[in-house]
């Protein structure tokens, strides 16, 4: 079965006792794409018409942005554990994810237009800023659990760039407003952390949290 097979009512030929894929809660095709990098075979458990999604990721009053990623990643694993169950499918581990970007105690999430897209751009123009993402896996009634932080700084970004990347679409359903893989990358003057995290998935963490869930990956061992 290919790895990318949407998992919405029967798993196929996996079975738990094989350990041979995990589900991932996750719409995003970085995320699938850097799972697919570690030879990580995968279903989609994407969230019923019904749930509504977005609203796991609202920010509390008050809240620091490393709290809300923790938060929101297990908001996002508990509903896909309970997704599993309300469509019978067979047991096997689940992974989850969620990133936002952070200036401060300024959580930067995705923009609602181009006029919030425009204005995360200016302020993260010139000075650096935390991408933080949470991973975490779940195995059979455990919760596996990481947290990735990074520093990243842009130069200092024209106008008419940031119109330019406003107007191609590339900022609307990322947090920051922006993506690493985009031609925006041009801009980015150092990197203090893990790329791939800053794509959405911190693949040594989620390497070692899969590995601690039985899932195979592309290169057996520890490091």
């Amino acid at each position: 079965m290919p790895a990318q097979c949407v998992a919405r009512g029967s798993h196929g030929a996996f079975t738990m006792a094989s350990s041979a894929f995990v589900y991932l809660a996750s719409q995003s095709p970085r995320r699938q794409q850097l799972l697919q990098q570690i030879g990580v075979r995968f279903e989609l458990l994407w969230p019923d018409v019904a749930e509504d999604a977005e609203a796991l990721e609202a920010v509390l009053h008050g809240e620091a942005p490393e709290a809300y990623v923790r938060r929101v990643t297990r908001a996002k694993l508990d509903a896909a554990r309970a997704r599993l169950r309300r469509r019978a499918l067979h047991d096997a581990p689940i992974l989850a994810a969620d990133t936002t970007v952070a200036i401060g105690r300024a959580i930067l999430g995705k923009p609602d237009d181009a006029a919030q897209a425009r204005t995360m751009l200016a302020r993260l123009s010139g000075r650096t800023h935390r991408v933080i993402t949470g991973v975490a896996v779940a195995a059979g009634p455990r919760t596996l659990a990481a947290l990735s932080v990074s520093h990243v700084r842009f130069a200092r970004l024209p106008r008419a760039t940031i119109e330019a990347y406003v107007a191609s679409g590339e900022p609307f359903g990322k947090a920051g407003a922006y993506a690493i893989q985009s031609a925006l990358a041009g801009w980015i003057e150092r990197i203090d952390g893990s790329h791939s995290g800053i794509m959405g998935l911190p693949l040594f963490e989620t390497a070692q949290l899969l590995q601690r869930a039985g899932v195979p990956l592309a290169l057996a061992g520890s490091p």
